[in-house]
């Protein structure tokens, strides 16, 4: 591995953080050196420097997961 790749590579559909933007999303695609990141709760996609994309545990998934489905059973409450 060159120094310029980053150690960790995330798959289409996986749920990671972008410690730069200090938030969490799903992996979209990538375009360029960029990953586009989406929302759990949806919501536009942003672009993530691959240095900035971090892995997330089991139970940090679960647990962001779950505070997505409530973001969104709270908005469909709303009157």
């Amino acid at each position: 591995m060159s120094p310029q790749e980053p150690a960790y590579v995330p798959a289409v559909g996986e749920v990671v953080r972008d410690t730069a933007k200090g938030a969490e999303g799903r992996v979209m695609g990538k375009c360029g050196p960029y990953y586009q990141l989406r929302p759990l709760a949806g919501g536009r996609e942003w672009d993530a420097k691959p240095e900035a994309i971090e892995s997330l545990s089991r139970d940090e998934q679960l647990s962001t997961r779950v505070a997505a489905v409530n973001a969104r059973s709270r908005e469909g409450l709303a009157l």
